[in-house]
C-alpha cells in the first residue's frame, strides 16, 4: 500500500527557511513520481516541485531559485527546502506520488493518485 506523510510545516517570517519532509512507503523512487503541491485559501491548487524517477527535478516559476527538492533513498523521504519565504508561499502543503508522471504532467495534481495530509506553512510578513 502507497502511503506519503508530510512533515514539517510551521510559522517562519519572511526571509526564513523551512524543510518539508514527506515520508513514503509501498513504492520505491525508482518506479514512483513525487511532486509538492500548496493550496493558499480561497486559491486552486499549485504544483511547486517535482523529481520524477530519473531524478530530474521541476519547480514551479514562482519558487525557482528559493526551493530545492531531494530525496533520500535509504530514508524513503523526499525534502522540500524552502529558502528566502514570502507571504504568498503561506499555504497547505502536500506531497504526492504516482508511477505514470512525466515531464509535461509533473504541475498537473490530476495525474496523481497518492496524496499524502498536508502541512501548513505560514509566512508571516
Amino acid at each position: 500500500e502507497v502511503q506519503l506523510q508530510a512533515s514539517g510545516g510551521g510559522l517562519v517570517q519572511a526571509g526564513g527557511s523551512l524543510r518539508l519532509s514527506c515520508a513514503a512507503s509501498g513504492f520505491s523512487f525508482d518506479d514512483y513520481a513525487v511532486g509538492w503541491f500548496r493550496q493558499a485559501p480561497g486559491k486552486e491548487r499549485e504544483g511547486v516541485s517535482c523529481i520524477i524517477t530519473d531524478g530530474s527535478t521541476y519547480y514551479a516559476d514562482s519558487v525557482k531559485g528559493r526551493f530545492t527538492i531531494s530525496s533520500d533513498n535509504a530514508k524513503n523521504t523526499v525534502y522540500l527546502q524552502m529558502n528566502s519565504l514570502k507571504s504568498e508561499d503561506t499555504a497547505v502543503y502536500y506531497c504526492a506520488a504516482d508511477y505514470r508522471i512525466i515531464a509535461s504532467s509533473v504541475q498537473d495534481g490530476s495525474q496523481y493518485d497518492y496524496w499524502g495530509q498536508g502541512t501548513l506553512v505560514t509566512v508571516s510578513s
